[in-house]
């Protein structure tokens, strides 16, 4: 490191519409719900990241609970810059300098990502010191990030499934040559799955449970070789108002999630059949690479391998992949210049 390293401190951030993660030296120092309460009388935050995760559904009139980020992109620009100036102080606890001094900013965007969403992102990183902002397109830093040399003539696709969207992506020589980013991913899951539950159990549950039940029970197949336990369930019965509890399988949970997951197999096999022969060719040599949050739901992998008849990659930390390719750009940024979104003229 040379003595002057410490006025360019380099920040990788991940905007996703469910976790933000930030990484700073090397190691993620923030990773937290994209979620933010205030008081709506004063406007004073009460809560950012996990704790006020642990709030939704439990708030009174006077606290909203707020989602900055929805498919990907900012929705609210002074929610997300309130929590982003939250999340920035806590880093600022590493090292005084990061807001002493200048920084490097690199954000990851849907690759569906408009002008002026993506002016948006750089309005927001403006606000936080930011001295230089990159943006890069979150298939091709999943890829970087999972070991994919991207800048070889050689196509790779890519199938990110985050919290709000969707996004495949072929890519080759660090470029997307096809792709699209589709709204049903991990929130959409939650809603099945609440959906599902009101229908044939006749309860109703919020979406902090829903969650909770898509990482204990959720599957994208009717057979697991090792399924979990049924899970216990509470919610409140539409029939009666009562607090009630019901037991759920994980076979139950993978008929709720059949029809948002076949749409994510259309969309996979629509790109496929729009790419040059020559890519294809690589694509069934090189398979599919899954990553994002959603892509740890139980025998997606397999079901998706099948639907596709191609192999299937599901790396060992799928929710950290696309910050972590996001900051070996940043590091490497002489060698990765062609992979940054340009400003469209």
């Amino acid at each position: 490191m040379g003595f002057f390293d410490f006025l360019n401190e380099k920040i990788a951030i991940d905007l996703g519409t469910s976790n933000t993660l930030i990484t700073y030296k090397g190691k993620i120092a923030i990773d937290n719900p994209s979620i933010i309460t205030i008081n709506h009388l004063t406007g004073k935050i009460i809560a950012v990241g996990k704790e006020a995760g642990m709030m939704r559904g439990k708030i009174n009139k006077n606290i909203k609970t707020l989602y900055p980020f929805k498919n990907g992109v900012i929705s609210n620009f002074d929610a997300a810059e309130k929590m982003l100036k939250t999340f920035m102080k806590k880093l600022s606890s590493f090292n005084a300098s990061v807001f002493a001094t200048s920084y490097h900013m690199i954000i990851s965007i849907p690759c569906g990502s408009t002008e002026v969403e993506m002016r948006a992102v750089k309005e927001s990183a403006k606000r936080l010191n930011a001295k230089n902002i990159f943006l890069i397109h979150e298939p091709i830093a999943a890829a970087i990030g999972g070991g994919i040399d991207v800048l070889e003539p050689i196509g790779n696709m890519v199938v990110d499934i985050g919290g709000g969207t969707t996004e495949i992506a072929v890519i080759s020589l660090g470029q997307i040559i096809s792709g699209q980013s589709v709204k049903i991913a991990g929130n959409v899951f939650n809603e099945d799955i609440m959906q599902y539950v009101r229908e044939y159990h006749n309860l109703h549950i919020g979406e902090f449970m829903a969650e909770k039940i898509k990482i204990n029970v959720g599957s994208a197949v009717d057979y697991l070789e090792f399924p979990p336990e049924s899970m216990a369930v509470e919610g409140r019965d539409l029939l009666t108002g009562k607090p009630k509890q019901i037991q759920l399988s994980y076979k139950e949970i993978e008929k709720s999630l059949d029809k948002s997951i076949t749409q994510i197999e259309n969309a996979i096999m629509d790109t496929l059949s729009e790419i040059p022969p020559e890519i294809s060719a690589d694509i069934y040599n090189t398979g599919i690479y899954l990553t994002g949050g959603g892509s740890m739901l139980r025998g997606l992998d397999d079901r998706l391998s099948r639907s596709t008849e191609l192999p299937v990659h599901l790396g060992e930390r799928p929710l950290e992949t696309v910050v972590k390719g996001s900051e070996i750009v940043l590091k490497n940024l002489d060698r990765y210049t062609e992979v940054l979104v340009k400003k469209r003229r």
